[in-house]
């Protein structure tokens, strides 16, 4: 038996003015500096006033937001009392709210100490919105958030289903000034995501069926989402769709390989979360497809590549993202990212020490050894097709 989780979503163009239909006295909007001066933040602000509810906000985000960031958010959210918690941004923000939500409904326990498997009984003071300003993270829809641990020096995984939203708003007005490196980024991840929803041993028929929509969106707009900026309206809005059906595709399903390597590589060289666990999507599809048990068909057959076993279609598909990696500039190998080989060397004991405690292996279709982790980071440093 499963079950499928969603918010209730509001996408398009005018979703913003959702707000008006909310009830509630005081709202706390949690976000950052760079939005704040975009002037989102006065946007969203001015949607409540017009309906009578005051607000206030935290924009002191930063990318990869630690522990120490969400208490001082808690703690403001605390002096302020609001009915209503707003996260407004990329996934870092969306995380921030989440997990400071969850240390103002219950001060009493800490995040180390949250499960999927436990009941928390938050909205007992405040009901809880998202309004991604990327086409993405999906943190908008989904029931996770990831936070760094500065004195461990990894990226927790918070998790309850009680964090998905009460209502997402997908408003393509947000994602659409991105420049291209942030498009490439956050549509990298969206990709991630698509594939990974559905090359896990969570997978299931109600979250193929939107990673498999999303998945071919990415490749017919994410290029021209990348070249064109605001100026293709379609394709900016087909992304922001894209991310948010690829999320909550993910939300009912799980992570993967990918995203266990993306998680120890990017905090130990601070890359952004979607570029490095993009890296390392190709890599990991071989090497889950070349033990025969990739379920890549559907997705490689939804770009019309040769299909004939389960082995050609992950080779297929791995190679088809690294031409559209190529396409939007990204790198395809950790070498790209300017480290230098001593370095890499240096901390792979650590790369692979991060990696084998990262939760997303417990879902891998092919489980990885430290020997295959060893191998995984070499063969994604020199930008070698996996061949084990």
């Amino acid at each position: 038996m499963w079950y499928f989780r969603s918010p209730k979503i509001v996408f398009g163009d005018g979703a913003l003015a959702e707000l008006d239909q909310i009830s509630g006295k005081r709202a706390f909007i949690v976000t950052d500096e760079v939005l704040t001066s975009l002037g989102f933040l006065q946007l969203v602000q001015d949607q409540l006033a017009a309906v009578g509810t005051d607000s206030t906000f935290f924009d002191r985000v930063e990318a990869d937001p630690g522990l120490q960031t969400v208490e001082h958010c808690a703690q403001a959210m605390l002096a302020y009392g609001p009915d209503w918690i707003i996260g407004l941004g990329g996934g870092s923000c969306l995380d921030v709210a989440k997990a400071a939500w969850f240390r103002y409904e219950r001060p009493d326990i800490s995040l180390e100490e949250v499960s999927p498997f436990e009941q928390f009984d938050l909205r007992s003071k405040a009901g809880f919105i998202t309004i991604p300003t990327t086409a993405g993270s999906g943190a908008e829809v989904t029931a996770g958030a990831v936070i760094t641990d500065e004195r461990a020096n990894r990226k927790m995984e918070v998790a309850t289903y009680e964090f998905t939203p009460d209502l997402a708003i997908i408003d393509p007005q947000f994602s659409a000034q991105m420049p291209p490196e942030l498009t490439a980024d956050t549509g990298i991840d969206v990709l991630a995501h698509a594939v990974e929803g559905v090359a896990n041993t969570f997978a299931n028929d109600f979250s193929d069926g939107l990673c498999l929509h999303a998945f071919r969106m990415i490749f017919e707009y994410l290029p021209r989402a990348y070249l064109h900026g605001s100026k293709d309206m379609e394709a900016r809005t087909k992304m922001a769709n894209a991310a948010t059906i690829a999320a909550l595709g993910l939300n009912n399903s799980h992570v993967a390989l990918a995203h266990g390597l993306g998680h120890s590589a990017g905090t130990e060289w601070k890359i952004s979360h979607g570029r490095v666990t993009g890296l390392f999507l190709p890599y990991t599809v071989e090497f889950t497809a070349n033990s025969g048990v990739g379920h890549y068909q559907a997705l490689s057959r939804a770009l019309d590549l040769p299909v004939d076993d389960p082995i050609q279609a992950g080779i297929s598909l791995a190679q088809a993202i690294r031409n559209l990696l190529q396409k939007i500039d990204m790198p395809r190998s950790i070498e790209q990212l300017g480290i230098a080989r001593l370095e890499f060397e240096d901390r792979l004991e650590a790369l692979c020490d991060r990696a084998e405690m990262d939760s997303a292996l417990a879902t891998c279709l092919r489980f990885p050894y430290r020997d295959d982790l060893r191998k995984l980071f070499e063969y994604a440093y020199d930008g070698w097709v996996v061949d084990f």
